[in-house]
């Protein structure tokens, strides 16, 4: 991944290398001895044009010329040959050398020596020149040649300044594509269209382009499925409520005698009613904070269910299968209704005279709590349509409302895992929770 912390930090260092390297390139490249050399009007040429008049025309011709050339650029020039002896009288005066060799070590020269070797191509012979350009001189040689130099950091700015716009833009157009996503998702138009092209990227919008696309996903789904539970509620409440008004219309035209009949068909209507709401209610705080996860008593929660399924029906009989030493964390009241759930169902289909079997094992590194029973089974069509809510497979001849499977599912998915429903190959129905294994402490 291509972070753009370290794609900004690198930038800003870039930026700041290009600028301090310009800065001691123009200093060194006004000061240094080889830009004056070559670069100077003064000097420029000058070792080559007196090596053609010595060699060619004499000591007298060449020390006339650096005589002129002192005369337009106040520039002093000596020759020396090999053996470091002049070769012509040279510009110096006296009385600057003397000068020279007593303020050499006291303070600073009121000019700049250099001194520059050039070898003949005609003779092989090699002089060592050596000019003196006072500093006056020097400084407005300097002003004149800022041309380049300022041309140079002219360019530079206009590097940094694209550079930066770039950059600046490629902050800016992905947060904007962001601002709109957000503002879509608002008004629930949101299309995971919209960041297809931000979510390829490697970097962190990247990252969060996806992130956006999965939280949008999520929240439509949440939305979608909200609004079509509150479709199945506003359904599901008619049926009884529509009952409970014709009883009572009868009510209200019958005599004691007929009364006295009706008024068992009013109490069972409203704990159809009562009960439907509670499992409405309990569906909704699925999705409220439940708090910390706490170590659930898994041996003691199973006898429970157990105990309690004994109460409800002594005739059948509920076999536990479990492992030792496992350790789930979650919260126990949530996973008991589960359990509970997966639990009545068994009882309502399985015949009596075959065992239901509850068990807990372990498979990698999750938990798995299975509920089996020996009756009919689910046709495949209709497995991967349990657990929606309110939807019940035909042929179904139970009051049930639809919500069990659909709370069971829920609470897997609190505890981080998921409810697998299945037909076991020798008859019967399985159903199991997968929860992650917790260490032991």
């Amino acid at each position: 991944m291509r972070s753009l912390f370290w794609r900004i930090f690198a930038s800003f260092w870039l930026v700041f290398a290009v600028l301090v390297g310009l800065t001691l390139l123009l200093g060194k490249a006004l000061n240094q001895d080889t830009w004056v050399l070559n670069h100077h009007p003064a000097i420029d040429g000058l070792a080559e044009r007196w090596t053609q008049l010595y060699e060619n025309r004499g000591a007298q011709v060449a020390q006339a010329y650096l005589e002129k050339r002192k005369k337009r650029f106040h520039v002093d020039v000596q020759v020396l040959d090999d053996e470091g002896e002049p070769l012509v009288k040279g510009t110096f005066p006296r009385r600057a050398a003397a000068f020279e060799a007593r303020q050499h070590n006291e303070q600073r020269l009121p000019w700049r020596r250099l001194t520059g070797e050039y070898t003949s191509p005609e003779s092989g012979t090699s002089y060592l020149l050596i000019y003196r350009i006072p500093y006056p001189e020097l400084a407005a040689w300097h002003r004149d040649s800022l041309l380049w130099p300022l041309s140079a950091l002219v360019i530079s700015l206009l590097v940094i300044s694209l550079f930066s716009l770039l950059l600046t833009l490629s902050f800016t157009r992905p947060l904007q594509r962001l601002r709109s996503a957000v503002h879509d998702l608002g008004q629930t138009t949101y299309q995971q269209t919209s960041l297809a092209q931000l979510a390829t990227r490697r970097d962190e919008f990247g990252v969060l382009a996806n992130d956006f696309n999965r939280m949008g996903a999520r929240l439509q789904s949440l939305i979608s499925s909200q609004r079509q539970l509150l479709r199945d509620v506003s359904h599901e409440l008619r049926s009884p409520l529509a009952r409970l008004r014709i009883a009572l219309a009868l009510a209200e035209r019958a005599d004691n005698a007929e009364r006295e009949q009706l008024w068992p068909r009013l109490d069972l209507e409203c704990d159809r009613l009562e009960a439907l709401i509670s499992e409405i209610l309990a569906l909704a705080r699925m999705d409220a904070d439940p708090g910390p996860a706490q170590p659930i008593d898994l041996p003691g929660l199973l006898g429970k269910l157990q105990e309690d399924a004994r109460l409800s029906d002594p005739e059948q009989q509920i076999h536990i299968q479990l492992e030792p030493d496992l350790h789930c964390l979650g919260w126990a009241s949530m996973l008991e209704r589960a359990l509970d759930n997966l639990l009545r169902n068994a009882l309502r289909f399985n015949p009596p005279a075959q065992p239901i079997e509850i068990s807990a094992r372990r498979q990698g590194p999750w938990l798995h709590l299975c509920v089996r029973d020996h009756g009919p089974g689910v046709s495949a069509e209709q497995l991967p349509k349990l657990g929606e809510a309110f939807y019940r497979a035909p042929g179904q001849d139970s009051s049930g409302h639809g919500l069990g499977l659909t709370i069971t599912r829920r609470a897997a998915e609190r505890h981080g895992g998921r409810l697998e429903l299945s037909n076991a190959s020798d008859g019967g129905f399985i159903a199991c929770l997968q929860l992650p294994l917790a260490e032991a402490h």
